[in-house]
């Protein structure tokens, strides 16, 4: 049986592949943490350096807008009449973890850094952990 259509077969491999690569973090909803690898390096030239997962807060949270109520019309000066409500996935804890450095000459350096322990959906702000 010759085959129909060969292009047809490459082209459902390709959407196969691209609908793998999209990873976890489509099918988790919401603030959740998400394993990331950083590289510590003591100086710019790398004279120790070393690898170690981090984890970082990722996601969604539930914003909304909504018209102003009257008191809120009346002392914005009519001025604010839409009033919105937002909330951003960020850190709620955090954690110390020790990197193992390895340093010229063969020598170890040990380094603690922060990660994230726990997310939850918070006030936005512009500062961050």
């Amino acid at each position: 049986v010759p085959m129909a259509c060969p292009q047809a077969l490459l082209i459902c491999l390709l959407v196969l592949a691209v609908a793998e690569g999209w990873g976890q973090e489509a099918a988790i909803p919401g603030c959740h943490l998400h394993p990331f690898n950083v590289t510590v390096r003591s100086d710019r030239q790398g004279t120790c350096q070393g690898s170690h997962v981090a984890q970082a807060c990722v996601g969604h949270c539930e914003s909304s807008a909504f018209p102003s109520r009257y008191s809120v019309l009346a002392a914005s000066g009519y001025r604010h009449n839409i009033t919105s409500v937002s909330q951003c996935c960020t850190i709620s804890s955090l954690k110390k973890v020790k990197v193992q450095l390895q340093c010229v000459g063969d020598r170890r350096r040990e380094l603690e850094i922060f990660t994230a322990r726990a997310c939850q959906c918070d006030m936005c702000r512009l500062s961050r952990f």
